[in-house]
């Protein structure tokens, strides 16, 4: 029986052709997926550069030659070199009035005063627009007094409020005042017309009534 099994095998073997070679396949495996690898960042510290240090440049202070102003020439023979002040006075007032005066020894004197007052006048808002009524103004009064080269002696007084500036002196130009007769119209006399009567009739001869 081992004979028989033997013989039928290499009888098999016998008819399998000598170039006949097995067929292998190569095993397909996936790829392998590896992370990335993760590196540490270098941190390198920031260089320190000492600040440069330069010398603070020189120059030389420049030399402007001194001006040179011609002496002042006064008149010796000027007569009002000597007058100086011999009084004098300024007064200003919380409610805004303030007055002042000054005299001179050549008699030169002045003194004026001012007050504020409400009157009527033109006022203005923020905007621009204008408006009429009730403003605060100042009044102002005053005097002077002095002595032409000349020796003539003049007097000044003035005032100025809501009627404008008023001045007062002998020596002011007064306006020429016009004397004449104003004209008359003339009277016409004349005898007015009489409207005409008309008196109806009943048209039989008989007036109406």
């Amino acid at each position: 029986m081992k004979l028989f099994f033997v013989a039928a095998f290499l009888a098999v073997a016998a008819a399998v052709p000598s170039s006949y070679k097995p067929e292998y396949k190569a095993p397909s495996s996936p790829a392998p997926n590896y992370p990335a690898p993760k590196y540490p960042t270098t941190s390198y510290p920031a260089p320190a550069y000492p600040a440069p240090a330069y010398p603070a440049p020189a120059y030389p202070a420049p030399a402007y030659p001194a001006p040179a102003y011609p002496a002042p020439a006064y008149n010796k023979d000027n007569k009002y070199a000597d007058i100086t002040i011999t009084s004098q006075s300024d007064e200003r007032n919380l409610d805004g009035s303030s007055q002042w005066s000054y005299a001179q020894s050549d008699y030169t004197t002045r003194e004026e005063s001012q007050v504020q007052k409400k009157m009527q006048g033109v006022t203005y808002d923020s905007y621009g627009k204008e408006s009429y009524g009730e403003v605060l103004g100042n009044t102002n009064k005053g005097s002077s007094y002095w002595v032409s080269p000349e020796g003539q002696k003049f007097t000044l007084t003035w005032a100025a409020d809501e009627a404008g500036f008023q001045p007062k002196g002998d020596h002011l130009p007064v306006a020429p005042v016009h004397e004449y007769e104003l004209p008359v119209a003339p009277v016409h006399e004349y005898e007015l017309p009489v409207a005409p009567v008309h008196i109806p009739f009943n048209g039989k001869g008989y007036k109406i009534y």
